[in-house]
């Protein structure tokens, strides 16, 4: 399929597709959704607000058709959304998409991992902050034991998933589990990926002190392997890669905070209610399901979404970095997925 490769303003392409499917999740993270925030009462949107199976698919294929290569299914946590590979199976036809990928915190994997891998899921990145019982229930805010999560990444295994360890680091909750989360996935062959806490939103008490930062988590890991450089694989990688050299898997970071990579940012985030936003840390999103559900044509479609991207100025983490004094409105990671 022949694309029309749109760009920003800052002649950034449009490569990567965020699909968040729910805005509801079984756990509380204190970095995502905190218990005091999103309490019982707290009102998630109705099931009229969000984006149907076929919403999703039409906007997917368009932004295929605009350039996008990649597309990683969101929430919450997507897993809690019926029949999720029903929409995995509709995706992984589009034609020219290269990669379909998840996030998920792993829980629901031993019921679907096999069943979506079927549909044409790829990989999987899998949310898991510590090996410790007591300090994961703690992080997750439900009290739920990693017993859970690591028969999902089994199970995400066993369906031959390709999986990516997802740890967010934060100073004075669990930093002590930097070294036990690195040797528990080098020793599973598993690419485990050190996330910095980031300000995203405005409920998770985000301070700069909080940030325990790539350089004194790999000053870190130096003490115990041997590391070396791994070449980026393609334009607008995220994550800084690094592979042990006495085993061919990639640690890796994403370092938002400390060392941004605002200038070869190639994401666009669909939200559960059919909203886009240019960047994780704009609250200012774009609706196209009322568009749609109003009658517009694909083309229409196609012109909205490429004038969006067009009109793109985000490098909220660069400015932040150079003290920029940035008091715009946030979304909440829990709406759009990470």
């Amino acid at each position: 399929m022949e694309k029309t490769i749109i760009k920003d303003k800052l002649t950034r392409p449009l490569r990567d597709l965020r699909i968040s499917v729910i805005d509801r999740c079984n756990f509380r993270c204190q970095y995502c959704m905190p218990a005091d925030q999103f309490g019982p009462d707290f009102e998630f949107l109705p099931r009229s607000a969000l984006l149907t199976y076929e919403e999703i698919v039409r906007a997917a294929n368009i932004f295929v058709q605009l350039g996008v290569e990649k597309i990683r299914l969101t929430g919450g946590e997507p897993l809690l959304r019926r029949d999720l590979p029903t929409l995995v199976e509709k995706l992984a036809q589009i034609d020219g998409l290269a990669d379909l990928a998840l996030t998920t915190n792993g829980v629901l994997l031993p019921k679907l991992a096999w069943e979506l891998k079927k549909a044409g899921l790829q990989r999987v990145n899998i949310s898991l902050d510590s090996l410790d019982d007591k300090l994961f229930g703690k992080i997750n805010g439900r009290g739920v034991a990693i017993g859970p999560v690591l028969a999902g990444i089994e199970a995400a295994k066993q369906a031959g998933l390709r999986i990516k360890i997802n740890m967010v680091v934060k100073k004075g909750l669990n930093e002590s589990e930097i070294i036990p989360m690195a040797k528990y996935c080098k020793a599973n062959g598993l690419e485990l990926r050190y996330i910095e806490f980031m300000d995203v939103g405005s409920t998770n008490g985000w301070k700069m002190d909080d940030v325990v930062t790539k350089r004194q988590i790999y000053e870190l890991l130096e003490q115990h392997f041997e590391l070396e450089p791994v070449t980026p694989a393609y334009y607008g990688e995220v994550a800084k890669l690094y592979r042990y050299k006495d085993q061919n898997i990639n640690v890796g970071f994403i370092t938002s905070v400390s060392e941004s990579f605002c200038s070869s940012c190639t994401r666009a985030r669909l939200s559960a209610n059919g909203q886009i936003f240019t960047c994780l840390f704009n609250g200012n999103g774009h609706d196209i399901r009322n568009f749609m559900r109003n009658g517009a044509t694909d083309e229409q479609l196609s012109e909205r979404i490429s004038t969006i991207w067009n009109g793109r100025d985000d490098r909220y983490s660069d400015e932040r970095t150079a003290g920029v004094n940035n008091d715009r409105k946030k979304i909440e990671m829990s709406y759009i997925g990470g």
